[in-house]
């Protein structure tokens, strides 16, 4: 019988499960035990929360990998390729260990229906099984309670954020969604809390089940150093370090190495000064205020995707020098578009809307006031196809690209074509896709007349950006 490629594969399991989420653990538990599994990894910690989770596993995984730790994570979803999903010892599964355990979760599962979530996580646990690993990372998906990485119980569970997101699956407030979440912590084992003032319920089911609640501003500290701009101080009781700042340049990305280094330490072997300070310098991750340069434009790349992220967003613009800003946003139609429009206000001068086509997509014809809380009327509103806002791109935005994508699991469609021949866009149900928000600021300069004009620098949208090494955006 002729073997299946990892293409072919992904497409067959889009369409075993009639739902693209279904919350529950009874199948993929079943199908588990079928397959054997016991445990991915000496340790494992489970990383949950709204926000901040693929950053806060980057940082685990560089600091463990420094400290000499063989290190397993899975995360989700992924840019440009599935292998990104499962990383042994730092580097990506290959397509033909993929398919290996796939075939084998096709000949375990028998009559029982999974998700594309569900084979991803079985897949992912398959190969970490048999890699060897010391530490094992796993990034919840949605949620926590339900979740497939669930069925795995974590040594070092963590929480790193709490806010709306969702909220068709996990409920409509903070207290409802944190209950949820904190479904990853077990009994006796420790719940590192990234939020200042996590929700009650969190530290709730924490106290029901004797989980052991680390939270930040409470059982550990961190902040810029008092005199000198390139490093930042982490303490706890006992014990303090110094460390450079992130690679990555948000400046939430302090929190998140922060609740990193607590999960790390909870375990029960610490990693060392200096596994700690070039693992927080060496951690980098895809799409979180990723920069490029071209034509002397700066693009930005942050694949926030709610208004907490929006939020994040904002305070970065803010710290920046200031510049007129232009912003092309797809949402899905589950999405707060309308808070994530807010949260970034009148920090956008102009907004260039672009639809999503798939039984998710948002199409802005449907929602014609979504921008209203931020401006009065959108600068433009586009239909599902990205060919206008790319159009009015060129012809409008300046100088720097500032990009907030929203992050789903849509199935990709055939892209079209820059004029480069580089693909600029994907759209669909249940592979590698994004919501996105793309920002360009214009840099003003004064004409020999007086009245200002723009010197024109951004040729294309993502498409012509031949020096990026995220060379598609995923809508």
């Amino acid at each position: 019988m002729q073997t299946r490629s990892l293409a072919d594969w992904l497409s067959y399991i889009e369409r075993i499960h009639p739902k693209s989420i279904d919350m529950g653990l009874e199948r993929i538990r079943e199908v588990s035990k079928r397959l054997g599994l016991t445990r991915p990894g000496r340790e494992v910690i489970t990383v949950g929360g709204t926000n901040g989770k693929g950053s806060t596993v980057a940082f685990i995984e560089a600091i463990a990998r420094a400290d000499g730790r063989r290190v397993g994570a899975y995360t989700s979803p992924h840019l440009l390729a599935y292998n990104e999903r499962i990383r042994i010892d730092g580097a990506d599964a290959a397509d033909a260990d993929i398919v290996a355990a796939f075939e084998a979760i096709e000949a375990a599962r028998g009559e029982v229906a999974l998700t594309y979530f569900e084979y991803g996580t079985l897949a992912a646990l398959w190969l970490f099984e048999r890699a060897g690993l010391d530490l094992t990372i796993l990034e919840v998906g949605l949620g926590g309670r339900l979740d497939a990485t669930n069925i795995v119980d974590a040594d070092v569970a963590v929480i790193t954020t709490v806010d709306l997101d969702h909220q068709d699956y996990l409920g409509d407030d903070r207290e409802s969604i944190g209950f949820e979440k904190a479904g990853i912590a077990r009994g006796f084992k420790p719940l590192v809390l990234g939020d200042d003032d996590p929700p009650s319920s969190v530290l709730r089911h924490a106290y029901l089940i004797g989980a052991s609640a680390v939270r930040a501003g409470c059982d550990f500290f961190f902040a810029p150093a008092p005199d000198d701009e390139a490093s930042w101080n982490w303490r706890e009781v006992g014990f303090e370090v110094e460390l450079p700042r992130p690679a990555l340049s948000a400046p939430v990305q302090m929190r998140n190495a922060a609740v990193a280094i607590a999960a790390l330490r909870a375990l029960d072997t610490a990693p060392s000064d200096e596994a700690l300070a070039r693992g927080v310098a060496q951690a980098r991750v895809a799409g979180r205020l990723q920069r490029f340069e071209r034509g002397g434009t700066e693009i930005l790349v942050d694949v926030g995707h709610n208004p907490q992220a929006a939020r994040e967003l904002a305070a970065w613009l803010d710290a920046q020098p200031p510049r007129p800003t232009r912003a092309v946003f797809a949402a899905l139609g589950d999405k707060d578009a309308v808070g994530v429009v807010a949260a970034l206000g009148a920090r956008i001068a102009a907004w260039h809307l672009a639809g999503l086509s798939g039984p998710r997509g948002c199409r802005w014809r449907r929602s014609p006031n979504a921008c209203a809380a931020a401006r009065p009327k959108p600068d433009s509103a586009m239909p599902a196809s990205p060919r206008p806002w790319r159009r009015r791109a060129r012809r409008r935005a300046r100088a720097n690209v500032f990009s907030c994508s929203a992050r789903s699991t849509l199935r990709p469609r055939p892209c079209r074509r820059s004029p480069t021949g580089r693909p600029f866009a994907v759209e669909g149900s249940s592979g590698p896709a994004f919501c996105c928000l793309i920002a360009a600021t214009g840099q003003e300069s004064v004409g020999p007349e007086g009245p200002p004009t723009r010197k024109p620098a951004l040729k294309a949208s993502f498409c012509s950006l031949r020096t990026n090494p995220v060379r598609r955006v995923f809508f």
